[in-house]
């Protein structure tokens, strides 16, 4: 009799390690390696990444972002039928959370002329086509970043090489701060006078609102990467001497009268936060020690997050690339000004994205380039960390049996 019990927990032991190693296997075809040891750790583990997360009124089912995406695609600021392949596809990856491109508040805000607008009857009407297709088959949270290029505007895309588009060659007169150019060499920028100040502080209004009245869950600021509003917070490229330009305060006086008067068109239980670049890795230029007070100043105004990027502003940028660069400035901010923040920069692994809102480093891991090279990466993360995630029901036969449990309240049957 013992002999026999010895054998049988054997056996179980051999078909135990088996299921282990199928396991393994099975999710090695998603890109995902690790250990035993880290097998079992994360199946007996409740994930903070797929913890839910609550903005105002709207429920995150994850801590996984979408990042807005630029794509070159628009006509004359409408959405076209890439769109429609783009984010319906995004739609169905299992984050919590998806924006929309950067998208321009008036014509010379786009980057480049395919640039996503929302800044005309054309534009709205040609989104919510999208948006009805998409949300017929994706409950999905959408959100929108609106944006104005500044001095970055009128650029060629960058399959075209991405170099400024004069007048005569199609182009039109960019805008900033101050008449600094991007690159030596380039037309200057037409600095803005209180006129085209306060046009442009009440194009982002009207874009707002035509945003609200598409029904999109969030709307974020894009005050980064060297756009119009990051032009006004750097001394590198606001060089002004009147109350829009000098010290910290004037500086910020911009991107927090728009952020001001967008929070008050946009419904109130709805969120509403702010891309920003933490520092322009150039000696003299913002910094985190800025970031932080810009964020605590948003804060006081009804801000509900801080997207930490950096860059984009200077080409002496010199920029440290390594996964999860980007990281201690979501953490500091989140620290020293007491706000929700998103990380977002070359967070590819799920364990590091787990381990980023585990720790407290920030509230909510985005991705953006990994989300194209894998749409599924959120079904691929919820298999390696015992988390789940909302599928399609046209998809629910997808996951391997090593991963059958990664769907939720799935149901299926065959004869």
């Amino acid at each position: 009799m013992a002999a026999d019990a010895v054998k049988r927990i054997a056996r179980i032991s051999i078909l135990a390690g088996r299921a282990l190693t199928r396991t393994l296997v099975g999710l090695t075809r998603y890109g995902l390696t690790f250990s035993a040891a880290q097998s079992f750790q994360d199946s007996s583990m409740t994930s903070q990444l797929f913890s839910p997360f609550k903005l105002r009124s709207l429920a995150l089912e994850n801590r996984i972002v979408v990042s807005p995406m630029c794509q070159y695609s628009a006509e004359n600021g409408s959405a076209t039928d890439w769109h429609l392949m783009h984010l319906g596809s995004l739609s169905l990856s299992g984050a919590g959370l998806l924006f929309l491109e950067a998208t321009a508040v008036e014509p010379a805000g786009r980057i480049t002329p395919g640039c996503l607008g929302l800044y005309s009857d054309d534009n709205e009407s040609a989104l919510r086509r999208i948006l009805d297709a998409v949300r017929r088959y994706s409950d999905m949270p959408l959100g929108i970043q609106l944006a104005h290029a500044g001095r970055k505007g009128s650029s060629l895309p960058p399959w075209a090489g991405g170099q400024l588009q004069t007048t005569e060659q199609g182009g039109w007169q960019t805008v900033a701060p101050s008449a600094v150019p991007t690159l030596p060499g380039e037309p200057a920028p037409a600095a803005l006078d209180p006129a085209g100040i306060e046009r442009i502080r009440g194009a982002f209004v009207t874009s707002a609102r035509r945003a609200a009245r598409l029904g999109f869950d969030a709307l974020e600021l894009h005050c980064a990467h060297g756009y119009l509003l990051h032009e006004f917070l750097s001394p590198l490229t606001n060089r002004r001497d009147d109350a829009y330009g000098g010290v910290l305060e004037n500086r910020m006086r911009l991107p927090l009268e728009v952020f001001d008067a967008v929070r008050a068109a946009w419904p109130a239980q709805r969120p509403l936060g702010v891309r920003v670049s933490a520092t322009d890795w150039v000696e003299g230029g913002w910094d985190l020690g800025q970031t932080v007070e810009l964020a605590r100043a948003l804060k006081r105004r009804g801000c509900d997050w801080i997207d930490a990027s950096s860059g984009g502003l200077s080409p002496q940028q010199k920029i440290p690339l390594a996964p999860g660069y980007q990281v201690p400035f979501a953490r500091r901010i989140r620290e020293e000004a007491g706000i929700p923040t998103i990380a977002v920069g070359l967070i590819t692994d799920p364990r590091h994205a787990e381990e980023i809102v585990a720790k407290g480093e920030a509230d909510l891991v985005a991705l953006a380039r990994g989300t194209l090279w894998d749409p599924r990466w959120s079904w691929h993360a919820a298999a390696a960390l015992g988390g789940q995630v909302r599928a399609p029901k046209q998809y629910w036969r997808a996951p391997p049996r090593e991963a059958k449990d990664v769907f939720r309240e799935t149901e299926f049957g065959m004869r």
